[in-house]
């Protein structure tokens, strides 16, 4: 199981470090370090600091992915999900909610906002090539595989 360093920055204080909720659970649950609550207002977007900063070990991301919960309550969800936390980025996470429901939404400290998951990233390296195999899909895209 891989480690990853984790600093509590002085807003997270008093806040519980994010964890499984279940054995079978794929992500960890991210908290809102906020000191006062945030008003989402239908339609917008705001970002919500998380008092986390980590070191992802090289060869994985953080994934930042919406909560079910959120979505299917209130119609929030993450802006740009899912996000990436890069190996590479030392600075705070924070989580860019959009509320896509009929209400504002107040955000409170400690509310659970976001999933955060840990996955291998594999490097690609591009080999340049005149045609590409055939497939019996071919260049069809958007719907193209749910026509008889």
């Amino acid at each position: 199981m891989p480690q990853v360093q984790v600093v509590r920055l002085p807003h997270f204080s008093g806040l519980p470090l994010p964890a499984y909720a279940t054995a079978g659970s794929a992500g960890i649950d991210l908290l809102a370090a906020i000191t006062e609550p945030v008003e989402l207002p239908v339609g917008r977007r705001t970002v919500i600091p998380t008092g986390l900063k980590l070191a992802i070990p090289a060869g994985f991301e953080a994934q930042i992915r919406p909560r079910s919960g959120l979505a299917a309550n209130h119609g929030v969800t993450v802006m740009n999900a899912p996000g990436t936390i890069d190996s590479d980025y030392r600075g705070e996470l924070k989580v860019c909610l959009v509320n896509l429901g009929q209400e504002p939404m107040i955000v409170t400290r400690g509310m659970r906002i976001a999933q955060l998951i840990l996955a291998k990233v594999e490097r690609l390296e591009w080999q340049p090539v005149e045609n590409l195999d055939g497939t019996a899909r071919g260049e069809g895209g958007f719907g193209s595989t749910g026509k008889a």
